[in-house]
């Protein structure tokens, strides 16, 4: 997940309601919230439209993302349902599907809280014949038309070739995202991986924060106390973890600007306008910049098109990306993501130079 503070549960009590949910469809697991806030409820008769789900909107990576998807469905002439906004909870979000079906949607645009999860909400679709494309998570099963995601394994390499070659010796922080979801493992393995073979002279600390900011700001507090000689950190979501990591440093008299003697290098994932000021001001050093607004026009795109009865094939793209085929047998259309550092920080074509 990119920058949620969802808090994702397991276990045989879990799995359970995520399938009760699934089948009680309206009324068990709570109501549906748009991206503005407003009740959305069925039977509204709005066939021929997408729907467009959200996992939460209190990171500003997934506003941003909310406020491209209306310009986007107008680019691609894709009429959509007002945004829902599943408010971090896996199992409101099969509710949410389920809502958005009984409206009589022709498809569906879902960026998933939980890759197991899901798969009981894209049963349903599946059922009624509904198409699916998945943004950002990869499901761990359960059939979609494509998702559209950026390699999440290359977020975590680019982190560790950026902290290897700034820090080169010493302790480096990983605050990781949650490992129930695909994005929060592959960034962790990738990078610790990466720095197990390249990086000898490194030594990895792992905060696991399940991308809350509350987790990550207590458990970074607690190992600064132990390990006061950190050179590195990375972060897996900016848009929850900038903020209480740069206080945290902070408050401990640790947040030193790029240059001066004692400055820990950061390096982040998410490409928000605010790590790009922090860039800009010499707090962090880097970001990885994963697409908000090609996220919601490529979504948009491959909906229309499966819509229609389209259907697709691995290989390279019109867009610059490429399609593969997972090990679980679902495309994936791996959308490039730059690393931004002091170098490119103020290039125009970056979105979060553009996001309103």
């Amino acid at each position: 997940m990119t920058g949620t503070t969802a808090r994702f549960r397991s276990g045989t009590m879990w799995t359970a309601a995520l399938t009760a949910c699934a089948a009680l469809a309206l009324s068990a697991c709570g109501s549906t919230k748009d991206g503005s806030g407003t009740a959305s409820g069925g039977g509204s008769g709005e066939s021929g439209k997408a729907g467009v789900i959200l996992p939460l909107l209190t990171s500003p990576f997934w506003q941003a993302y909310n406020g491209y998807v209306p310009r986007m469905a107008a680019e691609e002439g894709v009429g959509t349902l007002k945004t829902v906004n599943s408010n971090s909870d896996p199992a409101q979000q099969i509710t949410d599907i389920n809502n958005q079906l009984n409206q009589g949607v022709r498809g569906l645009v879902v960026a998933p809280l939980d890759s197991a999860a899901i798969a009981a909400g894209l049963a349903q679709a599946e059922r009624k014949g509904v198409p699916v494309v998945a943004v950002d998570v990869a499901p761990e099963k359960g059939k979609v038309a494509m998702i559209v995601r950026a390699n999440n394994v290359a977020y975590g390499e680019k982190a560790c070739d950026y902290l290897g070659g700034t820090v080169k010796k010493g302790k480096v922080v990983q605050i990781m995202g949650d490992l129930a979801s695909v994005n929060g493992r592959e960034r962790s393995e990738a990078f610790r991986a990466c720095v197990g073979k390249k990086y000898p002279g490194l030594k990895v600390l792992e905060v696991p924060a399940k991308w809350e900011s509350d987790a990550a700001a207590a458990k970074l507090d607690t190992l600064l106390n132990a390990d006061p000689d950190i050179k590195g950190i990375y972060m897996q979501a900016g848009g929850v973890y900038l903020a209480p990591t740069l206080q945290t440093l902070k408050s401990k008299g640790m947040l030193k600007k790029a240059g001066e003697d004692g400055h820990i290098a950061i390096v982040s994932n998410d490409g928000i306008p605010q790590e790009f000021a922090a860039i800009r001001e010499g707090q962090i050093d880097a970001t990885v910049s994963q697409p908000a607004d090609a996220y919601a026009k490529y979504a948009l795109r491959y909906i229309k098109r499966a819509m229609a009865g389209e259907t697709f094939e691995p290989g390279a793209t019109d867009h610059g990306s490429t399609i593969v085929r997972l090990p679980n047998g679902l495309l994936e259309d791996q959308l490039p993501a730059p690393l931004v550092t002091e170098r490119n920080v103020d290039d125009p074509a970056l979105w979060g130079n553009t996001a309103k």
